[in-house]
């Protein structure tokens, strides 16, 4: 019976804390699409999440591309297709290592962030002085973060792309001995829209779970300073997990056809 109970209490724990992630999401569209609005917060927020976020996007892309590379290069000259390379380094980064790597890098700068920020505010009673004051948390902190990281996602994981594809041709001609005009010009040629697309729309979507993760962690952090510390861990394994689950769903979905 001990056991039945323990499955069963964390059973119930585990659709509780579901529960209220789905009534924080609803919690925060709603109030966060009606007036008034907090525009200064919301350009706030676009700058500290996405702006100050391009150093580290852009020093993972290269690296990325500059390895995947060189190990392609590796097992592709075992069977003398040496140049599928630009074509495996351009699918591979723009449909699947740009979205996750980047969403991955962005849940543990900006989740981590957005949930210490916020769970301080929470063990230090500032939520509750907004309240006093008739602000609304869901209009002034929560809903200018996940707008936030629902728009500056794509676009990082669009420069990712960018400087990720660069990194495989400086590579490419500085180590591989290819041409750098046919390295584009293959590149040009094999990749899609779609392929574009649709890391977009999933880095879209990693974009909104990171930053309502973090928001819903900090908002329900208790316990002083450790409590702080366990929600900002919480905040970026479970934007992490969340992340590479979506990833599959939303591949399938995407690439069914």
């Amino acid at each position: 019976m001990n056991t039945l109970a323990y499955i069963g209490r964390h059973t119930i724990n585990l659709c509780t804390s579901y529960g209220q992630y789905i009534i924080f999401l609803y919690n925060s569209v709603q109030k966060g699409l009606s007036p008034p609005y907090y525009w200064r917060q919301i350009l706030i927020q676009l700058k500290d999440v996405g702006f100050y976020s391009l150093p580290v996007i852009g020093l993972t892309a290269i690296f990325t591309g500059a390895v995947l590379a060189l190990q392609s290069y590796t097992g592709f000259s075992r069977f003398s297709a040496e140049s599928a390379l630009p074509m495996l380094v351009v699918l591979c980064i723009t449909r699947e290592l740009g979205p996750v790597i980047a969403g991955l890098m962005f849940a543990g700068r900006v989740g981590a962030t957005m949930a210490a920020e916020i769970g301080t505010m929470k063990v230090t009673e500032q939520i509750d002085a907004l309240t006093t004051l008739s602000t609304c948390s869901y209009r002034y902190l929560y809903w200018p973060r996940i707008v936030a990281g629902l728009i500056t996602l794509p676009m990082l994981v669009f420069i990712f792309d960018i400087i990720g594809v660069l990194g495989g041709l400086l590579v490419s001609v500085a180590q591989l001995d290819f041409n750098a005009q046919q390295y584009l010009k293959m590149t040009e040629q094999f990749v899609q829209a779609e392929d574009v697309i649709s890391g977009l729309i999933k880095s879209a979507f990693f974009g909104l779970t990171t930053a309502l993760t973090g928001c819903f962690k900090g908002a329900t952090s208790s316990g002083g300073s450790a409590g702080v510390g366990r929600a900002t861990m919480n905040a970026v394994v479970l934007s992490s997990i969340t992340i590479l689950c979506l990833n599959y769903i939303l591949t399938t979905i995407i690439f069914s056809k």
